[in-house]
């Protein structure tokens, strides 16, 4: 037991102690500070710039911005869903797959433009090299620099800076970020082992005399942009538990620091560019509290195992669904993480999670700020601290203030909205698809389980993170198509009442602190925020935890 909990422990101490430096180099590269890559990258910007009709030192309102992600994802989204439905015929295809479905390429070309990656289909037996390397791993930088560019814009509205310019954020997110780690990460993943070839499949003799033929293909670059830019979707069916994208101890070490660095370092750059870096660095203990908790709720059911099986063969940890390479310590790191970084790759099968793991999982996409999402999550964090400050100026009677913005109702009204779209993306097609369990569902596990299994994937699109309870038959097209609904919603909806809740905060004149200012950089209003997080998260989605993993877990405890 203390074995697996020394993992989980030296995994987190090396992401404390890379947060402050990493999220110290985010700031510089949007405050456009000199940075290490300014000799290489800067030139390269400028005709990019050039080409693409970009006028780097205009910025945009909210609105502007909006609509710039929208008309370049549009776009980006055609090229995609043409790249898959003609892959029969383009090059890269060694195993002359044919086009998918229309509506299972729709469902996946709107999953990967929205950064969730939710895989309705296995990608080493539907999508060819071409489609996965040009259009899926392609999408895997835009999508990820788009979060990230609304979460600094976000941030900037907050601190009284106009918001930016998109397409130099976006420039900026992948030539400074993404694509000089990826680079980094792609090549120690290719060093540890992880395949990267456009050779086709392997066909080998086994010891048994049997032929067998083994999927390969250009995985690492694939795999590292996955971690790094929270995607998730595998090149291969069982994801991160492929001995082909997760081999060996080191590698899923490195995969799940690369996922959860990016979100864990900007609200270190959130604080310097609030000039509060204590405040900064209490919101950051306060996730990482509620994470390490949720991370030890579902270690300890991981240890403890099933007791109906216990009661057959004796105490010994839940290791059902999981890689013996990692165990049940590594197994509930990563879906603890996965799913607090809206990351979505899996090292286990999150189907076989004892409740407490299902509770942890669910609740993590519920909130959506633990750690979050590429930028987004950030952004969630601070709509949560407007709201408490709003909450807590009501209850001792004062103005509510956030640096030194008055927050007033424009302001409540777009948080209202970026909070109750997440429920509404989840629980209605839930409950739509729930009341035809024989023709719409495609519930395997029956039961308190089965209900997890439906609400599970659409909490996991509407969060945008894509891991699945993976017992649940969702290649149909039903599923296809209602999940496309909760993606739209849970990405686009939040995404533009952030950028004019920024918008609003950005234009409002500061108004000096008194006596009468209620701070936001102190222990005890941190722990207020900590307690409204927790409640409206409970608030809204308990009924949904009451009849899943919570009653599946008193099911267990009684022997049934």
């Amino acid at each position: 037991m203390w074995q697996g909990f020394f993992q989980i422990a030296l995994t987190l101490v090396i992401l404390v102690a890379i947060t402050p430096f990493f999220g110290s180099y985010i700031a510089n590269v949007f405050l456009h500070k000199k940075t290490l890559l300014d000799p290489v990258m800067n030139p390269l910007e400028r005709v990019i710039y050039s080409l693409g009709g970009v006028r780097a030192k205009d910025d945009m309102t909210g609105w502007q911005y909006a609509q710039a992600i929208f008309y370049s994802n549009i776009v980006m989204g055609i090229l995609v869903f043409f790249l898959i439905m003609n892959q029969g015929w383009l090059p890269l295809n060694p195993t002359n797959l044919g086009a998918p479905s229309w509506d299972l390429t729709l469902h996946t070309t709107i999953s990967f433009i929205t950064n969730t990656n939710q895989q309705h289909y296995s990608g080493e037996t539907t999508l060819s090299y071409g489609s996965q390397v040009l259009a899926l791993a392609y999408h895997m930088f835009t999508s990820a620099a788009t979060g990230l560019a609304v979460g600094i814009a976000f941030i900037r509205g907050l601190t009284g800076r106009p918001l930016g310019n998109f397409y130099v954020d976006l420039v900026r997110a992948i030539t400074r970020i993404l694509l000089p780690i990826s680079i980094v990460g792609a090549i120690a993943l290719l060093i540890a082992g992880v395949p990267e070839t456009l050779a086709g499949p392997a066909t080998v003799t086994t010891l048994e005399g049997a032929t067998q033929v083994i999927a390969r293909g250009p995985v690492a670059h694939f795999e590292f942009i996955k971690q790094l830019g929270e995607n998730g979707g595998g090149f291969f069916g069982i994801n991160s538990a492929h001995p082909f994208e997760n081999p060996n101890a080191f590698t899923n070490l490195v995969e799940i620091i690369a996922m959860v660095c990016i979100p864990a370092a900007l609200i270190i750059t959130y604080s310097i560019f609030a000039n509060n870096k204590k405040q900064g660095w209490l919101l950051f203990w306060m996730v990482f509290i509620i994470f390490i908790t949720l991370v030890v709720v579902t270690g300890v059911g991981e240890y403890q195992g099933n007791p109906l099986v216990n009661n057959l063969i004796g105490d010994q940890p839940n290791l059902e669904g999981k890689e013996v390479r990692f165990g049940w310590a590594e197994t509930a790191l990563w879906a603890v993480t996965t799913t607090g970084t809206m990351t979505g790759a899996v090292n286990g099968m999150h189907d076989s999670l004892m409740p407490t793991g299902g509770f942890s999982t669910l609740f993590n996409m519920f909130v959506q700020m633990v750690w979050g999402g590429q930028g987004t999550g950030t952004a969630y964090l601070f709509v949560y601290l407007i709201l408490t400050v709003f909450l807590t100026g009501l209850m001792v009677g004062r103005t509510p203030e956030f640096l030194g913005r008055k927050i007033e109702k424009r302001e409540i009204v777009l948080a209202s909205v970026i909070l109750l779209v997440h429920p509404i993306a989840i629980l209605i097609p839930s409950a739509i698809t729930l009341a035809f369990p024989d023709t719409l569902a495609g519930i395997s596990n029956p039961g308190f389980h089965g209900l997890s299994q439906v609400v599970y994937e659409y909490t996991s699109a509407a969060a945008n993170n894509g891991s699945g309870l993976e017992g649940l038959g969702d290649a149909t097209l039903w599923w296809n198509l209602s999940a496309c609904f909760s993606l739209l919603a849970g990405r686009y909806l939040p995404i533009t009442a952030l950028l004019l809740l920024a918008d609003s905060m950005t234009r409002k004149q500061p108004v000096p602190e008194t006596v009468g200012t209620l701070r936001t950089d102190t222990l005890l209003f941190t722990g207020v925020t900590a307690g409204v997080i927790l409640i409206l998260g409970v608030l809204t989605f308990f009924p949904v935890l009451a009849l899943g993993p919570i009653a599946e877990g008193f099911q267990l405890a009684t022997g049934n």
